[in-house]
């Protein structure tokens, strides 16, 4: 794996603060698109992500063929009350969690890269595809967030 990727990692943690500056509670908490999750939601949903993504990261690291346990995000958002949760220390959490999984992430052999823990749903991943698959999750929601933000005239 090219290692520059956990600078990116790490440094795309800044990225959901970025995308919350200047909103109010009430737009965070809007809904322009119908049937979509609200700015908040998504993140939220990036915070548990990347949680849960840390778990996983770890566990191939230090675990022989790890399982790596599928959520329900749906439910997750649905039941654990992601409109009246703090954005901000979410945020805040979201950037920590990244810079110390990057500390661990830079710890980890080359050879520790190849190694893979078998997700409930998606099969074998490697650490190389898990960090990979991370990096371009929290790309592939700020789109949304990026979408919403427009339809609120922000």
């Amino acid at each position: 794996m090219n290692r520059k990727l956990i600078d990116q990692y790490e440094a795309d943690g800044a990225i959901p603060a970025k995308a919350i500056q200047g909103l109010s509670t009430a737009e965070l908490n809007a809904v322009p698109i119908p049937g979509k999750w609200s700015i908040q939601q998504v993140i939220i949903h990036l915070l548990d992500s990347d949680l849960v993504g840390t778990d996983r990261m770890k566990r191939v690291i230090a675990e022989d063929k790890p399982t790596l346990l599928a959520y329900n995000e749906t439910l997750f958002a649905e039941r654990l009350g992601y409109d009246r949760l703090d954005p901000g220390l979410a945020c805040e959490i979201f950037r920590l969690n990244r810079k110390m999984t990057a500390a661990i992430l830079r710890n980890a052999t080359d050879e520790a890269f190849e190694r893979k823990g078998n997700h409930t749903e998606r099969g074998w991943e490697s650490l190389a595809e898990l960090v990979e698959g991370y990096i371009e999750h929290v790309h592939h929601h700020m789109k949304f967030i990026d979408e919403k933000r427009a339809k609120l005239g922000k």
